[in-house]
C-alpha cells in the first residue's frame, strides 16, 4: 500500500492489485535513480535531511517475439526459469513467458545490456542478411525500455514512497543574459533559491567574470545538494545557454550528485501536449531531477484553455502568486538597468525564482504523486503523456512481474470510431447550465467490464478499479483535512494524479498500433455505450423543453427558463441522472449567465460574476495579435451581455487607433512557433517564403530552434519585422557587441532597444484593418443575423438611409421553450 502519509493510510481502501498501481518494493524515500546499460544503478534516498546513496547491479532485459537472434551463442545461451531476474547470474539467458506465438513472450537478459544488444544485432543481421545497426529497426521483434525503467520495473520500486512534496529539497535558478542567443551574448547574473530558505545571486559585471560565476554556481549546486532543480523554460533556454557558455569558457558543468556521473547529459526528444508535438533538447543529471514549469503550464492550459500566455510573469499573475512588490523590467532593458541599478535587477531575478517555486507548488503535486506509482523518473513523468508515458509502463511492469507475455499490436484493427459530438444551435443563449456525466468512459469501462481483449491479466481494469476507489478516498480525506494544510494538499494532489490516469484509460485503448494493449473494438464499445447514455440525457432535456446548445462526452450545455434558480437547475440534473444506468453519474457542473455557441467545442461563456471563458481554437489562437485578441474579448463580453452598441463602439475605436497609428508594433505583432530548422527553411524559401523566418533573417538571426516562439509584424511595404520579447529575461545583441566589440553575425542586426519596441508604429495599416475584420470580427458572424452583422462591422461610421439604429440589432438568441416558473 502506498504511504504518502502514514497517519492517514489506514483510512484508505486496500486492493489486492495495489502493486499494479504502486509497485511492490517498500523501500522508502527514493528521490532519484540513475542506471546504465551495463547493469549498474545508483539510488539516492532521503531520510530527513540526510541523503543515502547506494550502488547496485541489476540485470538488463528486453522482450522479444523470438529467441532466434541469440542462437549463434550456442552453449553460452542459458534457458532461465529465474524469477525475479535478479536471481539469474548467467552471461545471457532467455525465459519463455506465458503467451501465444507472435507475442513478446521471450524475456532476454544479460549481465551487461550492451553485450546483449550487440549479440542480438549480430544475430539479427545474420538472420535477415543485412546489417542491423539498432534494435529500433526491429520494433516488431523487440520491445525495450530505458535502463532506469528496466531497473524500476525489475525491482518494483518507485520514487517518493513515504515522502511528502514538502520533504523534497527543491532548488530554483534563473539566468539573466545579454542576448537571446548564447553565440552573441553571455550570462551576467544567476539568481538562486531553494526550499530550505537559501537565496542569493551571483554577478558577472564584465565578460572576464563570467567563467568564475559559472564555476561558483556549480559549486553552490553541489554544496546545497538539492533533489530537484527547477525553472521556467529550463530546457530550451537556461540549460542550453549555460551549456554553451560553459563550453566556450572551458568550465566543466559538474552539477550531478555524489555517487553518479557529475556532468550534464543531453538528448533530443519529442514533447507532445495533446495533438501538438515539438522537438527539443532534454537535459538530465545523475541524482537530481530537472523540472521545467513551462511543461506544467502547457499541460494545464491544454485543459483550461484560458491562459493569456505562457510567460513566467503572466503565468504568475494568472495564478495570483506574484508578490505585491514584484519588480518588473522589460527584457530588452534588463542589462542596461543592471549597469545603472544592479540591486534592482537582483531583486527582479530573485522574484523570478520565487515565482518558479510558486508554480511548482501549484502545479507539480500531481506529477509528484504519479512518481509514486509509475516506474519512471519523476522528471520524465512531469512531461509524459498519461497513456503511453505513464499507464503503459505500469502495465508492462505488471506483466513482467507475472511472467506473462506482452501483446504485439498489428495494423489490422481499423480506425476507432470516436465519441459523439453534437451542435444543436449557434448564436447566443442566456441562463445556461452544463451537466456532465462524471468520467463517462472510465465509468462505462468499469460498469460493463470493457477492457482490452489482449489484457489477459485484467491489469488495466484492475488499475482503474483501484484508482477510482482510492481517488474517492483521497478526495474525502482532503475535504476532512484543514483547508490549505499539508495533509489537505497531499490528498488533493494524489486524487488529481489518479484522475489523470483514470481519464487516460479509454484513450489508451483507442491509441492504435502505438499502444501495446490497444483494442479498437473495446474502445468502440465504450463510445457506443457512451452515445446511448448521452442520447438518454439529451432526450430527457428535450422532453422537458430545455434549449439544447451542444453536447459531447465532456458534458451537455443547455438553456433553462430565465427565472430559474440554481436549486431548480440542480433538481433537474439530479432527476435526469437518477434514470441512468448503475455506476453512471450525471453531475451539475456549472451555470453561466450567457454562452456564444460558434462551432462544436468552440464557444465562449460569461459567468455570473462577469468572467469570460473562451474554449476552442476557432475563437482563440496562440498566434493571435494582441490588438485583435483585446477586441474579440471585449466584443464577446458585450455580445453576450446584449450590449450591441458597445460592440460597435469597440470596433470603431480599434479602427481609429489603427488608422491614427496609436497602436504599437507590439500590439499588432503575431507570435508563432517555428517548426523548421534554419537549413530546412533556407532550402524551401525560394518557393515558399514565410513571414516569421524572413523577419528573423532580416534582423540578422541566422540560428533558431524548432519549437521556439517568435514575434513579428508586417511593416509598410509588406516587410516582416522581428520583435524580441519585451518581458523575457533576455536583451538584445547590440549590448553584447558594445561590451565586447565582438561581431554577432555577418548580416547587420537591426537595433531593437526597449524604447524602440515600445514606440514603433510603422505597421501596414491597411493590412491590419483587414486582419481586424477577417480574423476577429468574422468570428462573431454566427452571433448576429447576416445583414445586421454587415452593418455592425462596416468600416465607416455612417448608417445607410434605411438602416435601423445599431441599438435595435439583436443577437441570434437561443431560447428555452419551457415555460417560466
Amino acid at each position: 500500500m502506498q504511504s504518502f502519509n502514514s497517519t492517514t493510510s489506514d483510512r484508505l481502501p486496500v486492493h489486492s492489485n495495489d502493486e499494479w498501481v504502486f509497485g511492490w518494493d517498500p523501500l522508502p524515500g527514493i528521490v532519484s535513480v540513475w542506471a546504465s546499460r551495463d547493469g549498474s544503478a545508483v539510488v539516492w534516498r532521503r531520510e530527513g535531511e540526510r541523503i543515502l546513496c547506494s550502488k547496485e547491479q541489476f540485470r538488463p532485459w528486453l522482450l522479444a517475439t523470438t529467441s532466434a537472434d541469440l542462437a549463434h551463442l550456442g552453449p553460452a545461451l542459458t534457458a532461465s526459469s529465474s524469477s525475479p531476474l535478479s536471481g539469474d547470474m548467467s552471461l545471457v539467458s532467455y525465459r519463455t513467458l506465458d503467451g501465444d506465438a507472435g507475442t513478446y513472450r521471450y524475456l532476454l537478459s544479460a549481465r551487461d545490456g550492451r553485450f546483449l544488444e550487440r549479440t542480438l544485432l549480430t544475430g539479427a543481421s545474420r538472420r535477415l542478411g543485412r546489417r542491423i545497426k539498432s534494435l529500433s529497426e526491429l520494433s516488431d521483434t523487440y520491445y525495450q525500455v530505458g535502463p532506469i525503467e528496466q531497473y524500476l520495473m525489475q525491482t518494483g520500486r518507485v520514487y517518493f514512497r513515504g515522502l511528502r512534496y514538502e520533504d523534497l529539497h527543491r532548488f530554483q535558478f534563473d539566468l539573466e543574459t545579454t542576448a537571446l542567443d548564447p553565440h552573441r551574448g553571455r550570462i551576467f547574473l544567476i539568481a538562486m533559491r531553494d526550499s530550505r530558505g537559501f537565496s542569493m545571486t551571483l554577478d558577472a559585471p564584465t565578460p572576464d567574470d563570467e567563467a568564475a560565476m559559472i564555476a561558483e554556481f556549480c559549486r553552490i549546486v553541489r554544496e546545497r545538494d538539492p533533489d530537484i532543480i527547477e525553472n521556467h523554460n529550463i530546457f530550451s533556454f537556461d540549460l542550453a545557454f549555460l551549456e554553451h557558455r560553459a563550453g566556450v569558457l572551458r568550465i566543466p558543468l559538474l552539477l550531478g550528485r555524489d555517487g553518479g556521473p557529475e556532468r550534464l547529459e543531453r538528448r533530443e526528444e519529442t514533447l507532445a501536449v495533446g495533438p501538438e508535438a515539438r522537438k527539443r533538447t532534454r537535459y538530465s543529471m545523475a541524482g537530481r531531477e530537472l523540472i521545467d514549469t513551462l511543461d506544467a503550464i502547457r499541460r494545464y492550459d491544454f485543459v483550461v484553455r484560458d491562459m493569456p500566455s505562457y510567460r513566467l510573469k503572466d503565468v504568475a499573475r494568472y495564478f495570483g502568486i506574484a508578490a505585491p512588490d514584484r519588480v518588473y523590467i522589460e527584457g530588452s532593458a534588463i542589462f542596461e538597468t543592471y549597469r545603472k541599478e544592479p540591486e534592482l535587477v537582483r531583486h527582479y531575478a530573485l522574484d523570478d525564482v520565487q515565482e518558479v517555486d510558486g508554480l511548482s507548488r501549484r502545479l507539480l503535486g500531481a506529477s509528484f504523486a504519479l512518481a509514486s506509482m509509475a516506474p519512471r523518473r519523476y522528471e520524465r513523468l512531469a512531461s509524459a503523456g498519461p497513456a503511453m508515458g505513464i499507464l503503459e509502463p505500469m502495465l508492462v511492469r505488471a506483466y513482467v512481474r507475472a511472467g506473462v507475455a506482452l501483446p504485439r499490436q498489428t495494423s489490422t484493427q481499423g480506425l476507432h470510431e470516436g465519441g459523439a459530438a453534437y451542435l444543436f444551435a449557434t448564436g447566443v443563449a442566456e441562463h445556461v447550465v452544463k451537466a456532465d456525466v462524471a468520467s463517462l468512459y472510465p465509468s462505462l469501462m468499469r460498469s460493463f467490464r470493457i477492457g482490452p481483449a489482449c489484457d489477459h491479466l485484467g491489469v488495466l481494469l484492475g488499475i482503474l478499479d483501484s484508482l477510482t476507489d482510492l481517488r474517492l478516498a483521497h478526495k474525502a480525506a482532503a475535504r476532512a483535512a484543514i483547508p490549505g494544510s499539508l495533509e489537505a494538499n497531499m490528498h488533493d494532489a494524489t486524487q488529481a494524479a489518479m484522475k489523470i490516469l483514470i481519464n487516460a484509460a479509454y484513450g489508451y485503448m483507442g491509441a492504435g498500433p502505438m499502444a501495446l494493449f490497444a483494442d479498437m473494438r473495446a474502445a468502440d464499445e465504450v463510445t457506443r455505450r457512451g452515445r446511448e447514455v448521452l442520447t438518454q440525457v439529451l432526450d430527457a432535456l428535450r422532453s422537458r423543453g430545455m434549449a439544447l446548445i451542444e453536447a459531447d462526452t465532456d458534458g451537455v450545455y443547455f438553456a433553462v427558463p430565465s427565472d430559474w434558480t440554481e436549486e431548480q437547475e440542480r433538481v433537474l440534473v439530479a432527476e435526469i441522472g437518477s434514470a441512468l444506468p448503475a455506476g453512471i453519474r450525471l453531475e451539475y457542473e456549472g451555470r453561466y449567465r450567457a454562452m456564444f455557441s460558434h462551432e462544436v467545442k468552440n464557444y465562449a461563456l460569461l459567468t455570473y460574476d462577469g468572467r469570460l471563458i473562451v474554449h476552442g481554437v476557432a475563437l482563440r489562437s496562440s498566434r493571435a495579435e494582441p490588438f485583435g485578441e483585446r477586441f474579440l474579448r471585449q466584443a464577446l463580453l458585450s455580445t453576450m451581455a446584449g450590449d450591441v452598441v458597445a460592440v460597435r463602439d469597440t470596433y470603431l475605436e480599434i479602427l481609429a487607433a489603427l488608422r491614427e497609428r496609436r497602436l504599437t508594433a507590439s500590439d499588432v505583432a503575431a507570435r508563432v512557433r517555428l517548426s523548421k530548422t534554419p537549413e530546412a527553411y533556407l532550402a524551401s524559401k525560394a518557393t515558399r517564403p514565410e513571414a516569421a523566418y524572413e523577419a528573423l533573417l532580416a534582423a540578422g538571426r541566422a540560428s533558431w530552434s524548432p519549437g521556439e516562439r517568435v514575434r513579428f509584424y508586417r511593416a509598410r511595404g509588406g516587410t516582416s519585422i522581428w520583435l524580441p520579447e519585451e518581458s523575457e529575461e533576455t536583451s538584445i545583441g547590440q549590448l553584447w557587441e558594445a561590451e565586447t566589440n565582438e561581431p554577432s553575425q555577418n548580416t547587420p542586426v537591426i537595433p531593437l532597444h526597449r524604447d524602440d519596441v515600445a514606440s514603433r508604429n510603422d505597421y501596414d495599416v491597411e493590412h491590419y484593418l483587414r486582419v481586424l475584420f477577417t480574423s476577429y470580427a468574422a468570428r462573431l458572424k454566427k452571433a448576429y443575423p447576416s445583414e445586421d452583422f454587415e452593418r455592425l462591422f462596416r468600416t465607416d461610421e455612417q448608417l445607410g438611409l434605411f438602416d435601423q439604429p445599431i441599438e435595435y440589432i439583436q443577437p441570434n438568441w437561443i431560447r428555452c421553450q419551457a415555460g417560466n416558473g
